[in-house]
């Protein structure tokens, strides 16, 4: 029980993206970002200067910086510590209690830290939009494209990337701004959502499309 300890692994490259069913055009103007679950609980399970982590905290960095530049939303998730077993549900049952509330398992890892205007959603299940105004506050904002990047793969990121397909929201996952347990669950997150779901690209692919070039 609880989470394994992440061998290192190289991020997919642009030849290795599979090709999405949808074809749905990137419209900044009705984007928000989302950065999951990027705390020091999960991250430090990866070896701290290797791939993935490493460079998918860069990408994520520059995605983030982009994004506020050209007026895109920036929304976190981040669960609490210390949750209570009836809160935490059946997540105990394959996670164990889960994080503490102190710093080194709860804080959001200081480079990637949110910002004046940024939005941290309180993480309850899988999903982000799970038990959260995700979805509202999105609305509010005119937004119905979401970008994911951010921690685990084929857990969070996916669940909540099929869950946006479900409420008309299209999903872009960043390839190498993803990070997972492995190269396998990585590859299946991404070939699941490009079959049923949504659009996984390259940060090389999304940046122009942010930046009007």
């Amino acid at each position: 029980m609880g989470l394994p300890k992440i061998q290192p692994y190289a991020l997919p490259t642009a030849g290795e993206i599979p090709e999405a069913r949808a074809n749905w055009d990137f419209e900044p103007s009705r984007a928000a970002l989302l950065i999951h679950d990027m705390q020091n609980y999960f991250i430090n399970i990866f070896e701290a200067d290797a791939s993935p982590i490493a460079p998918v905290i860069a990408n994520i960095a520059k995605l983030k910086s982009a994004c506020r530049k050209a007026g895109i939303p920036v929304y976190y998730t981040a669960q609490n510590g210390n949750q209570d077993r009836r809160d935490r549900g059946l997540q105990a049952d394959l996670w164990g209690p889960g994080m503490t509330a102190a710093p080194e398992h709860q804080h959001i890892t200081p480079a990637l830290a949110p910002e004046e205007g940024d939005i941290v959603l309180v993480k309850h299940r899988y999903s982000a939009f799970q038990l959260s105004n995700l979805e509202h506050g999105m609305h509010v904002r005119g937004r119905d494209q979401i970008i994911i990047c951010g921690i685990y793969a084929h857990i969070g990121c996916l669940l909540t990337a099929t869950e946006a397909f479900q409420r008309d929201i299209k999903p872009f996952l960043v390839a190498d701004a993803v990070a997972d347990f492995s190269r396998d669950n990585h590859d299946m997150a991404l070939a699941y959502l490009a079959k049923t779901s949504g659009i996984p690209l390259m940060l090389s692919a999304l940046l122009p499309k942010i930046e009007g070039k």
